[in-house]
């Protein structure tokens, strides 16, 4: 089976490197996979804008190939598979398109989409089975939708026997061979690069603040920084500020040793993801390393500078065991862990963070390897996008996980947007997996990962008062919903985290003061 495996990073759409989001609402964006443009929508305005989130990453909304090969049907990855820059997918068409980005710019929730420049489809010869009803030949390479010929992709320099990368040793493979038969598009001719800013200008006219491209590594860094340099400044000045230009968030996978490629390639250009962030922070929460050894997180353990990156605990990739990380990735099939991570990454100040939201499927392990990993969205039975239900408690239904819906992770969205500008300060550790640590005078978070309770006296470094423990609850009028943390006048509290909790995080901030 033909499957495409997206990779990972963050570069800027401008001639001088870009590192603002542009958002106005807050520090954290969230990845609503395969979700419709019109729930999207909705989303920011009842749930995202309320909550603080300052973006959404959205799915390919360009045309593609639809899949139907014998068991796998209509699987997530055939948007991955372009065939035209038509606005036209599962997800909705140009006018929900535009209708989702401007009603999130309402409410002050950016719009950053994923966007796939580095190929055209492979695998299907030929034929009309494409999301807007484009015709297409893979074989001879032919898009008439774009339109694309032969003529610019790069056959002629890829110098491999089978066309495809074998080696990834060999920079020239990486970037001008076809990823697992992927027609690769040639960047560096003013052509390509031209219908590829046409795509990327009209979503930027349309109000999108952002992008995240879709298998950077596999592209030039030289042919990227003159593609972007000439895309437009953001051109809604309602939303955005004068001469602003949209952030490009580039997809790289993990760099594995010996590669010929690294992601210090493209930090002059803008952020770069940082895969290693959440393969690490797997590797504690799952005892494969100790909590207390996260008091340098970040530079000091060889990662890029903390501007420099956009930092994440799974994506839809590695969640599916593809890329950096392999079974050390926790996923919200252990949420626990998942949680107390996404916690020490929401307070933790380094990079920009990003959740992911998922959707359900059961897994069918074969041979060490998921062969279930292919599945698409929930849908009805002619393969509509189901859109997500919502439970009493706010949780999801119609099976999507909505990750960023959970207490957990919402209310440390709010403890990112507080501390915002402060530093780590007053790290406490137990000498194991113990930790606690503030961020200035604004935050406090405790995290117990020990397989005994956490009762200690600890600095908050916030002032006196009663506070609201935002992870087994929230603030509610004059009352605490879940536990409270009572603070004295040198800043000191007693945090108590047993085993019997649901959650081994504790969490209070200048907000949920009392």
């Amino acid at each position: 089976m033909l499957r495409v495996v997206p990779l990972v990073v963050l570069l800027a759409a401008a001639t001088q490197a870009q590192w603002d989001p542009n958002s106005s609402n807050g520090q954290v964006i969230v990845h609503l996979f395969e979700w419709k443009w019109s729930d999207i929508a909705a989303e920011c305005e009842n749930f995202l804008g309320p909550r603080g989130f300052a973006g959404v990453q959205v799915s390919p909304p360009n045309e593609y190939v639809e899949v139907y090969q014998g068991d796998v049907q209509r699987p997530w990855w055939e948007r991955y598979q372009p065939v035209s820059y038509k606005l036209v997918t599962r997800s909705g068409d140009e006018n929900a398109f535009k209708d989702m980005v401007t009603r999130c710019n309402n409410v002050g929730v950016r719009i950053y989409v994923d966007a796939v420049i580095n190929h055209m489809s492979g695998g299907w010869p030929l034929g009309t089975g494409a999301s807007g009803g484009s015709s297409f030949d893979s074989g001879a390479q032919s898009y008439p939708g774009v339109p694309y010929s032969a003529f610019d992709f790069n056959d002629g320099n890829c110098h491999t026997g089978s066309g495809n990368i074998e080696n990834y040793g060999d920079a020239n493979q990486v970037r001008n061979c076809k990823l697992v038969g992927l027609n690769d598009l040639n960047q560096g001719t003013d052509y390509v690069r031209g219908k590829i800013r046409e795509f990327m200008n009209k979503l930027i006219g349309y109000g999108v603040a952002g992008f995240r491209i879709d298998a950077s590594k596999h592209m030039w860094p030289g042919d990227m920084k003159v593609m972007f340099g000439k895309c437009f400044q953001q051109s809604n000045r309602i939303f955005f500020k004068a001469g602003a230009r949209p952030l490009s968030q580039e997809g790289f996978s993990q760099f594995i040793g010996g590669e010929a490629i690294s992601s210090q390639e493209y930090v002059g250009n803008g952020r770069v993801t940082e895969f290693r962030y959440g393969k690490y922070l797997g590797e504690a929460f799952r005892g494969n390393n100790q909590l207390k050894y996260l008091n340098n997180f970040g530079e000091g353990w060889g990662m890029m500078d903390r501007h420099d990156a956009l930092v994440f605990i799974d994506n839809h990739d590695n969640q599916r065991g593809h890329g950096a990380g392999g079974d050390m990735i926790l996923t919200f099939r252990v949420s626990k862990w998942y949680k107390m991570a996404t916690a020490y990454m929401l307070a933790w100040p380094y990079g920009y963070t990003r959740v992911m939201s998922s959707y359900y499927w059961d897994q069918w392990w074969e041979n060490g390897q998921d062969k279930n990993d292919w599945i698409g969205p929930p849908h009805d039975g002619s393969f509509n996008i189901i859109s997500p239900s919502f439970n009493a408690d706010g949780s999801c239904g119609n099976g999507w996980i909505c990750e960023h819906r959970w207490r957990q992770i919402y209310n440390m969205v709010e403890f990112r947007n507080v501390a915002h500008g402060t530093d780590m300060n007053d790290w406490w550790d137990n000498g194991s997996n113990q930790i606690a640590f503030c961020r200035g005078n604004k935050g406090f978070l405790a995290i117990n990962n020990d397989g005994w309770d956490l009762k200690e006296t600890l600095q908050t470094c916030l002032p006196a008062g009663t506070y609201c423990d935002v992870i087994s609850g929230g603030k509610d009028g004059g009352s605490c919903t879940g536990k409270s943390v009572t603070v004295g006048g040198d800043g000191k509290a007693y945090i108590e985290i047993t085993t019997m909790e649901d959650d081994g995080v504790l969490a209070i901030h200048a907000n949920s003061k009392l």
